[in-house]
């Protein structure tokens, strides 16, 4: 049994989306249910998603969307962890669009005493052309390329959701989630999943900053969770390779990572995309 938390912060122009592609799901063997954690919205995203109740119905899953004020996203997931009723858990960003084949692929794989973290195969997306030169070279990453990053979406059975109590109040919930676990027990499944990033060279450099300053805080704040970490650096030979093959991308994801670490940073943080 599954169930499927969506944490949703102003997500009107993404939701029907998101759900739209969940709810085209092949048949999974147990039951699911799905639960959309509006946080603090102040667009659509409530009667959206609402709107999808009967569709849910019809395949034999529940909907329930949670219409609550802002909490910031470990706050949305923890109120969908208590409101949830299966095990088994899916955790899904609301600009995500899984494949027909992906959750039901997830349960195969976490359908095991053991403790178990699982995610799709990751297909970065951008639409113009800085973010999609970006994103091809990122996806060509050993990390991105051959591990289990999780990045919008990963899912526990229940002895893997057990090794943690609640979300802390941390900037990068799946590094988190993740490292609760040892490289034998993450499992990449063979169905896949789009995955949107921030358009343009600055949208870039803010979320790659995000993303750079959730890690540090992960390491700060539970150093000995690092003893399950398995993304080793780009070493030279693999960096020239990259940038041979792919020049445009190469400078591209470089000047971003530069940018992040030279340039001042800003006050606030960027989302996701």
């Amino acid at each position: 049994m599954i169930t499927v938390i969506i944490p949703a912060h102003n997500e009107s122009a993404l939701i029907e989306g998101c759900l739209t592609a969940l709810l085209a799901s092949d048949p999974v063997p147990v039951s699911v249910e799905v639960i959309v954690v509006a946080n603090g919205c102040t667009d659509q995203t409530v009667a959206l998603a609402g709107r999808f109740a009967k569709q849910a119905e019809a395949k034999g899953w529940g909907l329930a969307v949670l219409d609550l004020p802002g909490l910031g996203k470990p706050g949305a997931l923890n109120a969908g962890d208590g409101a949830a009723r299966f095990p088994a858990r899916v955790y899904l960003d609301a600009d995500v669009t899984v494949s027909s084949g992906l959750l039901a692929a997830l349960w195969g794989t976490l359908d095991r005493a053991a403790p178990a973290y699982a995610s799709g195969r990751v297909c970065i997306t951008g639409q113009g052309a800085t973010a999609r030169r970006y994103a091809r070279l990122w996806a060509r990453v050993p990390f991105m390329a051959q591990g289990v990053p999780g990045c919008g979406l990963f899912a526990v059975n229940a002895s893997g959701r057990a090794r943690w109590q609640v979300f802390p109040p941390i900037i990068s919930d799946d590094t988190f989630v993740r490292l609760q676990f040892m490289p034998e027990e993450r499992h990449l499944v063979n169905a896949a999943y789009d995955w949107p990033i921030a358009e343009g060279f600055a949208g870039l450099i803010k979320v790659r900053r995000r993303q750079d300053a959730g890690v540090a805080e992960i390491e700060r704040a539970y150093p000995a969770l690092r003893a399950n970490d398995d993304k080793l650096p780009l070493g030279l030979g693999a960096k020239l390779g990259l940038a041979l093959s792919d020049p445009l991308g190469f400078l591209t994801y470089t000047s971003v990572a530069l940018a992040v670490r030279f340039l001042p940073a800003p006050k606030g943080w960027s989302r996701g995309r």
